[in-house]
């Protein structure tokens, strides 16, 4: 174990102003972590059963039960009263929850004291958990001090030359046994404190959101499923904290009528495209880790197994979060069951803790450059909006599909989160819709622009001019309150709306241009290049990434002899015609008009070729190719095209994160998972072999997999295989979801 990492149970909290649970406010049910663990050991189901959160809470304190629901137990004896049995039911939930002082893997001599302790159930069914992946990427990126014991090696990705030092074996399988139990909410890290200690301590968390689903309010949500474990900070950076999260912990007051599981088809699907999301420079949350739970029987359309993904972020705050504290939906717009029975309705404003929760966004989570007692709400608004507003022009260009941007899961920082029934682009469709459920084709490809909507949270600050101040709202008029929101309202949606527009538009069509592989911007680009490309890609039923992949190696040179009306000649030895032949479709079932596809084409080329040439397009090459006193111009116009090639594929992916790659991948975890109970899960298996395969890839996408431009002949089986995987895949899987 190298000297500058640490166990999971060791990684250093960050300082207490830094540390969500210490600035925000939890649910009076349990005011800090003392309070959680009592209501653990006396009133667990407090903690289990859904219900509404006090009007001033920004989140529950909760730790991780991933278990089925309705949690299994011997039945009560039958002469035994109402309240006995209650109190029986409360005895042997409080047996599952973790109570029991667990002793921390072994750390490197010197480390720092551990600010946390370890806790889990001596009585819980510990079931089992297998690791299937940890991301390399996130590590480094997230949490270069975290040390992972052998789990690289477990799971197939160890490096050459990083395997554990003599003698230290046990020590490395006992870091990484910690870290599978934490990640799997099998144990627990908590800060307790002592009956003489004031402070909150430190625990999970689940936070509070509202939101609207398909254009309608839909009330109290919250992390139903998604438990916070902890936080830390970079260690050469102590102002950037990520924040671990592990998605399908169990129950929480926000559950409703479900379990809080999350079945491992979608785990695998959240897990595999986070990291691909980062590698293609799109916003998005991270993924550390994935640990399937085989034995954990899940009850959706039919029964499937349970896992959890640990996901990362600096924070997983949404738009939702300040919709929970300052709804004007009437309370009986959305009603939901709890798990007693109890209809529970949309809590009314709190304008304080909209203030806590602004203050600490705009403070911490943003990070804006706002003086003590300077209005922030404008300037919130305006960094959600353009970090949003940049992050979906990233799906457009990529060709994501989303598929339910509701407000809930819109985050405050601008991040991809929460991904359902997502997609990427196959063969181009405009109005593709990727989400089965969105029967209007609200979250469908072209609409997604138009789904980003923030509701006023300035209050009196633009009548005012300063900041709003503790206590603020308390004896204001409601009359008043709603004035200001509908001032704010007037003064700033047309703009705001009008701002988030234009930002998108200008990171669009600049990120097109990329992929065209373009360094300069013309006025005229996207309607003479962008939407003409689109349009020739939807009329001929062309796949999206593989006609921008096979447009990076198109040559402005090869159209030099030609013009439009030149029918091709089917000639080998005529690069252009080898060029088209490579780019139509040609696959049986697939019919075009070849003759009216290839002179689109060629119109098409001929416009982008000119593009290409523009002077001021090829002085911007100047610096980035090597030139040499005795070359001849056509020795430089060679290097010139080829660096364009290199350029291109930078941001145009070879591979993919299709829906044939996952459903193929899923089904062979899932048969593992199904004989989980015959196999030693340290041992190598193909599917998860498999899965870190295409981690690998979706963390490199642009790199040239499967030997990319050369003959089938002389492929290795590896090659072969990652050739595969970056096709397109069987037809009847093209916009599966």
């Amino acid at each position: 174990m190298a000297s500058s990492k640490v166990p999971i149970s060791r990684l250093p909290l960050p300082k207490p102003t830094h540390t969500l649970t210490h600035n925000l406010t939890p649910d009076p049910v349990a005011n800090n972590v003392a309070e959680l663990v009592e209501l653990s050991k006396t009133q667990p189901t407090i903690l289990r059963k859904s219900r509404a959160a006090q009007e001033s809470a920004h989140f529950f304190y909760m730790t991780p039960l991933p278990l089925g629901f309705p949690y299994s137990m011997r039945p009560p004896p039958d002469d035994i009263t109402k309240e006995e049995r209650a109190a029986y039911v409360e005895k042997v939930i409080s047996l599952l929850e973790p109570l029991s002082e667990a002793p921390l893997a072994p750390s490197v001599e010197g480390a720092s004291q551990s600010e946390l302790k370890k806790y889990h159930s001596l009585e819980r069914e510990h079931h089992p958990r297998d690791l299937l992946s940890i991301a390399p990427t996130c590590l480094k990126d997230c949490f270069p001090q975290l040390d992972v014991g052998d789990a690289l090696r477990l799971i197939g990705t160890q490096s050459a030359g990083s395997e554990p030092e003599e003698g230290s074996a046990g020590a490395a399988k006992a870091v990484r046994d910690e870290l599978i139990d934490i990640l799997s909410g099998n144990s627990v890290l908590m800060n307790i404190p002592t009956a003489s200690d004031h402070s909150r301590g430190y625990a999970p968390w689940s936070l509070r959101y509202s939101g609207h689903q398909f254009g309608s309010w839909a009330g109290q949500l919250g992390d139903g499923r998604a438990i916070s474990i902890l936080e830390t900070s970079l260690p050469d950076d102590e102002d950037t904290t990520f924040e671990l999260q592990l998605k399908g912990a169990g129950r929480t007051p926000f559950s409703r009528g479900a379990d809080g599981l999350a079945v491992l088809r979608s785990s695998v699907r959240e897990y595999l495209v986070a990291e691909a999301m980062q590698a293609l420079r799109i916003p998005t949350t991270r993924s550390l880790s994935l640990i399937s739970l085989p034995t954990v029987r899940v009850y959706r359309e039919e029964v499937e197994t349970a896992a959890i993904v640990c996901r990362v972020a600096e924070s997983f705050i949404r738009i939702g979060n300040f919709q929970a504290l300052n709804s004007e939906q009437p309370d009986a717009a959305y009603m939901f069951l709890g798990a007693s029975g109890g209809a529970f309705a949309q809590q009314p404003p709190n304008y304080e803790a909209l203030r806590i929760l602004g203050e600490w966004v705009a403070r911490r989570v943003l990070k804006l450059d706002v003086k003590e007692g300077e209005p922030w709400a404008k300037q919130l608004l305006w960094e959600c909006a353009l970090r949003n507003a940049l992050m979906v022009a990233g799906w457009q260009a990529q060709g994501f599909m989303h598929g339910v941007m509701n407000t809930d899961n819109i985050s405050i920082m601008g991040l991809t989160i929460d991904y359902g029934p997502y997609a990427f682009m196959d063969v181009f469709e405009d109005g593709h819709i990727c989400n089965h459920t969105d029967q209007g084709g609200r979250y469908a490809y072209k609409y997604q622009p138009t789904m980003i909507s923030l509701g006023p949270i300035l209050g009196h600050e633009l009548e005012h001019g300063k900041a709003v101040t503790p206590g603020w709202a308390e004896k204001v008029p409601k009359g008043k309150l709603k004035t200001w929101s509908a001032e704010a309202d007037d003064a700033l949606s047309d703009d705001l709306e009008v701002f988030i527009m234009e930002t998108f538009a200008d990171e669009y069509w600049r990120l097109m241009r990329q992929r065209l592989g373009l360094k300069t911007s013309q006025i005229k680009d996207h309607t003479e290049l962008i939407q003409p490309v689109l349009a020739l890609m939807e009329k001929y039923s062309m796949d999206f990434h593989a006609t921008f992949r096979r447009l990076t190696t198109f040559r402005p040179s090869w159209m030099a002899p030609r013009t439009p009306d030149m029918p091709l000649g089917n000639d080998s030895a005529d690069p252009l015609d080898g060029f088209l032949q490579a780019l139509l479709p040609s696959d049986e079932g697939r019919t075009i008009d070849l003759p009216a596809a290839t002179k689109d084409w060629l119109e098409f080329l001929q416009v982008y070729a000119a593009r290409i040439n523009l002077p001021e397009e090829r002085a911007a090459w100047k610096d980035s190719i090597d030139t040499e006193d005795d070359s001849t111009p056509s020795d430089s116009s060679q290097r010139w095209e080829a660096a364009r090639e290199a350029y291109a594929k930078q941001y145009n992916p070879r591979f993919v994160l299709r829906q044939w790659v996952l459903e193929e991948l899923i089904s062979k975890l899932q048969n593992e998972a199904k004989d989980a109970g015959n196999r030693d899960l340290e041992k190598p298996t193909e599917g998860r072999d498999a899965l870190n395969k295409i981690l690998r890839m979706c963390t490199e996408p642009f790199k040239g997999w499967g030997a990319e431009g050369r003959s089938e002949d002389g492929l290795n089986d590896e090659e072969k295989e990652e050739r595969r995987l970056c096709g397109t895949g069987p037809k009847n899987l093209l916009g599966f979801q």
